[in-house]
């Protein structure tokens, strides 16, 4: 009727209405085989009646009815099987077909994301960004070099206090006490010669670090 109204039907609908009828067909199918067990149980107890009763031609022809209902209950299990075979197969074509109608789409989608894809703007943009990452973490390193350089020799110094008198206290010597019992006549360096020292020392160390910053900060402008 379908044909008559110029509708056709797709290849899923024909699918889904197979599956439909060899469904019902199985459920037919199991019905009648459900149906010739009971008659089985009931042939065998009537064959055990007969056969107390002396009544060993009757036996015999019921014995025939049993064999060939068993041989039909047989029959409907392999067809039952044949027909789920079938019914798996057309389900397969189902899944089939619609995983390749979700590839169709993906497909299409992607290929319009690729048209409107710009690769020679985006490798220009993972430049600058690769460009601006390695500036900012060069900033990152000089700053975090000049607070350690600023900071570094009090530190040292402060922890290096905390330990002695840590170790002091723990061996139970007083340091003040000792350096009054010091004697007063040690050999002291003369002044001007230690005064000189210290500050050569200071402006050696504070030369090197300033040349440190300013090569990287130059490094920095030029990028």
């Amino acid at each position: 009727m379908s044909f008559l109204f110029g509708k056709k039907k797709t290849p899923a609908e024909i699918l889904r209405e197979n599956k439909r009828m060899l469904d019902k067909s199985i459920r037919e199918i199991e019905r009648e085989r459900q149906g010739l067990q009971a008659q089985e149980k009931k042939l065998i107890t009537e064959i055990k009646k007969t056969a107390k009763q002396g009544q060993m031609a009757a036996v015999k022809v019921m014995a025939k009815d049993l064999i060939r209902t068993r041989h039909q209950i047989t029959k409907f299990y392999a067809l039952k099987s044949q027909l789920q075979g079938v019914s798996l197969r057309i389900q397969t074509l189902k899944s089939t077909q619609a995983m390749g109608e979700a590839m169709k789409g993906v497909t299409k989608a992607m290929g319009q994301m690729n048209r409107q894809m710009n690769l020679p703007a985006l490798q220009r943009i993972m430049q600058e960004f690769e460009r601006q990452n390695e500036k900012m973490e060069m900033v990152s390193e000089v700053m975090g070099d000049a607070i350690d350089d600023a900071l570094e020799g009090d530190e040292e110094e402060e922890e290096t206090e905390e330990l002695v008198n840590q170790v002091l206290d723990e061996i139970g010597i007083d340091i003040d006490s000792q350096l009054v019992k010091a004697p007063s006549s040690a050999v002291t360096a003369p002044e001007g010669t230690t005064k000189v020292a210290q500050a050569e020392s200071l402006g050696g160390e504070d030369g090197g670090i300033d040349s440190d910053l300013q090569a990287r900060l130059d490094n920095l402008r030029k990028m």
